[in-house]
């Protein structure tokens, strides 16, 4: 590949990773207005969101290119082994943002940046220069200060929320690095958006469906699945989440693992908390304090000075 065909290939990278992180920052105040409104159980709201994002790709397609419908069954145990990582991240992120509100759920789950850029390095053998380490230190200290975790009351007022939160960035590290690995084998990524969500919609499906509550945030009996009953506003709320930002968003993510290396990707995304803090001011009534605000700039800055870095480096090369 020629410098300016990497150039070119590296820019559309990151101009589809912050369209993804822009339209991916409504789904936390969606999210987060539906358990508050309706109560709904995090792991069925999960399911439903699931199931719609896998009938709506289906539907668009079927229509478009409905090439894309068909795999070959050798991907089907790596898809099923993806979906069910995407599953336990996707679960954990829907609890910690009735846990913890939608701006500070949405930080949090970028302790991502980290955990995705030191797993690239030993299991993509991704390049884990001195930029990408100052971007990491920089998005770490804003999620510390977002998460308030200086503070020792604040384990002690949320510590599962704060978990939750942290291993929902785990998730999302690992969602990332399959989604590059399926990039690298040819899969197109909204073929791969489709059997994950659709294995994910399965699992979520079952685990809702176990007797009692033995899992924290799912339906108490199969009578709940259904747990919007006649309120369309509520089905049509869900509907518009997953047929909107979810699809959009994450398939526009996944189109980005396939222009940039996973922990790039992944950093440019943590443009997403700036966002939903906007929107969750405005439209839910969450406000950040002084140092949330600063810890969300620290993140901000850290994305920036990787682009400026690797803008640098490819000037000074030419």
């Amino acid at each position: 590949m020629s410098l300016t065909t990497h150039e070119d290939t590296t820019a559309q990278g990151y101009l589809v990773a912050l369209a993804s992180s822009a339209i991916l920052s409504t789904t936390a105040v969606f999210i987060r207005y539906l358990t508050e409104t309706y109560h709904i159980p995090p792991l069925l709201l999960a399911f439903w969101r699931s199931f719609f994002v896998v009938l709506t790709l289906l539907l668009v397609l079927r229509l478009r290119r409905a090439s894309l419908l068909r795999l070959p069954r050798r991907h089907l145990p790596y898809l099923l082994g993806y979906g069910l990582l995407f599953a336990v991240f996707n679960g954990l992120w829907t609890l910690s943002v009735a846990l913890n509100g939608a701006a500070v759920a949405t930080v949090l789950v970028y302790s991502s940046a980290a955990f995705t850029a030191l797993l690239a390095r030993w299991l993509l053998k991704e390049q884990l220069d001195g930029a990408k380490l100052v971007a990491v230190v920089l998005c770490l200290a804003g999620c510390v200060l977002v998460a308030e975790a200086l503070d020792p009351a604040a384990w002690d007022r949320n510590l599962m929320g704060i978990l939750t939160g942290t291993l929902a960035g785990l998730g999302y590290a690992v969602y990332s690095l399959m989604g590059r690995s399926a990039a690298q084998r040819g899969l197109n990524p909204w073929t791969t958006l489709l059997y994950v969500f659709g294995f994910a919609a399965i699992i979520f499906l079952l685990v809702n469906l176990l007797p009692g509550k033995m899992v924290l945030g799912t339906a108490v009996s199969a009578t709940d699945l259904f747990w919007f009953g006649n309120a369309w506003a509520g089905w049509g709320v869900i509907i518009l989440l997953a047929a909107g930002p979810t699809v959009a968003g994450f398939g526009l993510y996944n189109t980005s693992l396939s222009l940039l290396p996973s922990s790039v990707a992944n950093l440019i995304l943590t443009t997403e908390p700036a966002f939903t803090a906007v929107l969750a001011y405005f439209l839910l009534g969450e406000q950040l304090t002084g140092l949330q605000i600063a810890g969300s700039l620290l993140i901000l800055s850290g994305v920036v000075f990787l682009r400026w870095r690797g803008s640098r480096i490819r000037t000074a090369v030419t």
